[in-house]
């Protein structure tokens, strides 16, 4: 049965493939003489009415939901697609039907072995949101508490598993094709695998959210400036995720938040506040934050303080990655190109063998046309995406956590200017990575550092003397070590002489027979 549905699948694929012409899609980006000669013979003289990115935007959402999250992960990618393909993909909606409540309520009681009437006060039958992946139910507990009740979709995994395994069918016939191999379609596949199953992992979104909680803090300077819900633990589970009601307007409802006495500029340099804070202090970030995802909360303690949610994609950032990417950014302000390519050059993500001043011409070549514009007109995430793209052919390894914050940074951009069209971001960045390499590379960083290894140079500072006094007592081997390896160099010599001698009377020998032979 199993063989029968997936060929039935697959077949279904195909039909959509050849409607939406993705087929001339696939061979249009292969460089290859066959790949000519086939795409004129698939195209049977027709054009497309409509552009690529459209319609293969059209056959996932056709396709259905474990598509639309694979096209929504190759958005992500714009070191792997195209600039087009990339944009009109971030577009897709991951809105599909509600699932029955009796098995929302299943799926519940399965998990904490009493039904929803038990576990709650009340418990809304009725889904407030639903997507590919779980959809949301409304609930209130029994100490008066309102929360929002995440399910995941039954039987989710037997549907991915079963896409997941055509898909790989498909990237193993891409690479068959020539220069197949250069679009990485294995790569491709394998990290939206990943992505997907960890998606699956309830448990796993809500251990996202109480970090991002931790982080902003309620009652701290941070949690002014964004809220996160609070994680329910004894109603969450790998297929359930219960976590505190948050109530407030979606951010892209501009008019009403202005109607509500929302501070808009002010918002959206609040956002780049955030982003930053949590790229640089934090190194931990929420990375879909597109407008579904944020609000703004309308209620009067709170009023026009950021909420967060779903929090399934999150991004981590080593100190390594932070330090470069702000060195980045600081030089790319102060238009020192040639440090930006030192920076790609010692970082080990292009060959040690690239030539500084060569990189430095094509950083130039990006960054340059930027500051001919108005600051307010200028973009980080563009630039980023660029560099990516000017990137390649130095070989550069892009980085799968930059890239998500590529993609994160463009969203908080687009959100910002959409609140106020003048935002100056890098009125608001510049000073902020100022103060973050200061901290880091001025005294207070160091006095950082030292309180960090403080509680390891307690434990072997007191063994130090003893250490010390006891490497002083051990006699001294390095005479005799000296020897050794004299004697050792030595021996090779006479080896290698050896070894020349028995390979020139073996000539010889071999030079002599053949005059024989000849004779």
């Amino acid at each position: 049965m199993r063989i029968f549905s997936s060929l039935g699948r697959l077949f279904k694929i195909v039909l959509v493939v050849f409607r939406y012409q993705l087929d001339e899609l696939v061979l249009s980006g292969i460089r290859s003489p066959l790949a000519t000669r086939l795409l004129r013979l698939v195209r049977f003289g027709r054009q497309p009415k409509l552009s690529r990115g459209v319609r293969l935007r059209k056959a996932l959402e056709e396709l259905g939901p474990v598509f639309v999250k694979f096209g929504q992960v190759l958005s992500t990618r714009p070191d792997i697609v195209p600039h087009d393909i990339a944009h009109e993909l971030a577009l897709l909606q991951d809105r599909v039907p509600p699932f029955p409540s009796e098995q929302a309520a299943a799926f519940i009681e399965a998990s904490f072995g009493q039904p929803p009437e038990v576990l709650f006060a009340h418990f809304e039958r009725e889904p407030v949101a639903s997507a590919s992946v779980a959809q949301v139910h409304f609930a209130v507990l029994h100490d008066g508490r309102e929360v929002a009740v995440k399910i995941l979709r039954p039987r989710m995994l037997d549907v991915i598993e079963n896409d997941l395994r055509l898909m790989e069918i498909m990237a193993r016939l891409v690479e068959r094709i020539p220069d197949g191999k250069r679009l990485r379609p294995r790569e491709v596949v394998d990290e939206f695998d990943k992505y997907l199953h960890d998606e699956l992992d309830l448990q796993k979104e809500a251990a996202n959210c109480s970090q991002l909680r931790r982080n902003f803090e309620p009652g701290s300077a941070r949690g002014e400036l964004l809220m996160v819900p609070e994680v329910v633990w004894e109603f969450t589970s790998r297929n359930v995720f219960t976590m505190q009601r948050m109530r407030g307007i979606q951010v892209s409802q501009i008019d009403r938040l202005r109607a509500a006495g929302v501070d808009i500029p002010r918002l959206a340099q609040t956002g780049v506040e955030i982003f930053f804070t949590q790229v640089f202090s934090d190194g931990f970030f929420h990375a879909d934050m597109h407008p579904g995802n944020i609000y703004v909360s309308d209620e009067p303690a709170t009023l026009g303080r950021y909420i967060a949610l779903d929090f399934g994609i999150v991004g981590s950032l080593s100190e390594f990655d932070k330090n470069y990417l702000a060195q980045n950014f600081l030089a790319f302000f102060q238009r020192d190109y040639r440090r930006v390519a030192q920076l790609h050059i010692e970082s080990g993500w292009v060959p040690a063998d690239t030539r500084e001043e060569e990189l430095e011409g094509a950083v130039r070549a990006v960054c340059e046309p930027y500051f001919d514009r108005p600051l307010s007109e200028i973009s980080l995430g563009q630039v980023l995406l660029r560099l990516f793209q000017t990137s390649r052919r130095f070989n550069v390894e892009i980085q799968p956590q930059l890239v998500l914050l590529q993609k994160t940074l463009l969203n908080v951009e687009g959100m910002g200017r959409e609140l106020d069209p003048d935002l100056d971001l890098w009125r608001t960045a510049k000073p902020f990575l100022e103060k973050w390499m200061h901290q880091r590379m001025g005294l207070a960083g160091l006095r950082s550092k030292l309180k960090q290894e403080a509680s390891q140079w307690a434990q072997f500072l007191p063994e130090l003397p003893r250490l010390a006094h006891e490497r002083l007592k051990r006699p001294d081997y390095g005479p005799e070590l000296m020897d050794e390896l004299r004697r050792l160099r030595q021996a090779q010599e006479q080896g290698n002489r050896w070894t020349a001698t028995l390979a020139g009377v073996l000539a010889l020998g071999l030079a002599v027979l053949l005059w024989a032979l000849m004779r």
